[in-house]
């Protein structure tokens, strides 16, 4: 969800030679060193965010890239192939006053009491002291703000390929995509006008805002680690992102919107509003599904050259 903040190296680089390999990274500012430590340390319990709710989880390892901390987490009582790569903004430290905003969160999203409950700390392993306390609150968002955003569970499984496909198998989406989010959009209006017989403007203005957030966004938190090269070499002058990219890293925007929309001041009647049109253009994604997603991902030219290489 969601960041692809945003999100996790693929283990193309293992294809790649090795000195390739390290002239990208330090050109990426992998092996530059942090400026500051990982606020979480390996083996630590927290708490993540995931899918709109907050769970329990484990760090199971941490790594410094492109200039930023992120934890590799495994959620506890869950199966191994949810584990995944977070970035700081989706982890909180567990202290007493987090486990509390967990319940409330969890509670306000009608999610069952046994998933929602966490477990009793002792006060003794309660962080203490204010600089310590700062850092935390650095790393929490306002989940008073935080929408709720359903997504359905055939598109949560695409979700999951697609992270498998970048992260696992060194695959990327072929762009330029057709349709591209623009286009998307563009049905998704006049579906829209043809189910209600009248247009509506509200909905012209969310799919515009969509639009906006989904070209800012993408190069800040939609991408994998291996997907930067196909960026820079195809969003060049004046080219928006929504002109070349699809619904797979549409979705990817669906679990960040949560945090972006929380730091916006929107009232609660507009974000009841909100919601209820996002969740409908989320249904219109899951209806055309077959239409929309593609079924597998292609192998980069320059991964396709590094195997040959090896092979030879």
């Amino acid at each position: 969800m969601g960041s692809p903040d945003s999100r996790v190296a693929s283990d193309s680089a293992d294809t790649t030679s090795k000195n390739d390999s390290e002239d990208d990274d330090d050109e990426n500012g992998v092996h530059s060193p942090p400026s500051h430590p990982c606020p979480f340390s390996e083996g630590e319990k927290v708490l993540a965010f995931h899918s709109f709710l907050i769970y329990e989880a484990k760090v199971l390892k941490t790594e410094y890239q492109l200039k930023e901390w992120r934890c590799y987490v495994h959620y506890l009582g869950w199966s191994k192939t949810w584990d995944e790569w977070v970035g700081l903004d989706r982890l909180l430290k567990f202290t007493e006053e987090n486990v509390q905003k967990q319940l409330e969160l969890n509670e306000k999203r009608g999610t069952d009491k046994k998933a929602a409950r966490a477990s009793q700390i002792k006060p003794k392993n309660v962080v203490k002291g204010r600089k310590r306390k700062n850092d935390a609150s650095k790393n929490a968002v306002n989940v008073e703000k935080l929408v709720s955003i359903q997504i359905p569970l055939k598109l949560k499984k695409q979700l999951v390929d697609d992270s498998e496909f970048v992260t696992h198998l060194g695959k990327l989406v072929k762009l330029p995509r057709t349709p591209n989010v623009e286009d998307i959009m563009k049905k998704y209006l006049e579906y829209r006008l043809k189910k209600d017989g009248t247009k509506d403007e509200s909905v012209g203005e969310i799919v515009k805002g969509l639009i906006c957030y989904f070209d800012k966004a993408l190069p800040a938190m939609l991408l994998y680690k291996s997907e930067r090269q196909q960026y820079e070499e195809l969003i060049v002058h004046d080219v928006s992102p929504s002109s070349i990219y699809g619904a797979e890293h549409l979705l990817r925007l669906f679990v960040r919107l949560p945090e972006l929309l929380s730091q916006a001041n929107i009232e609660e009647e507009t974000l009841t509003e909100l919601q209820q049109k996002l969740v409908d253009l989320l249904k219109f994604l899951r209806k055309n599904q077959n239409t929309f997603f593609l079924s597998s991902y292609h192998v980069p030219e320059n991964m396709e050259t590094s195997t040959n290489n090896a092979d030879d």
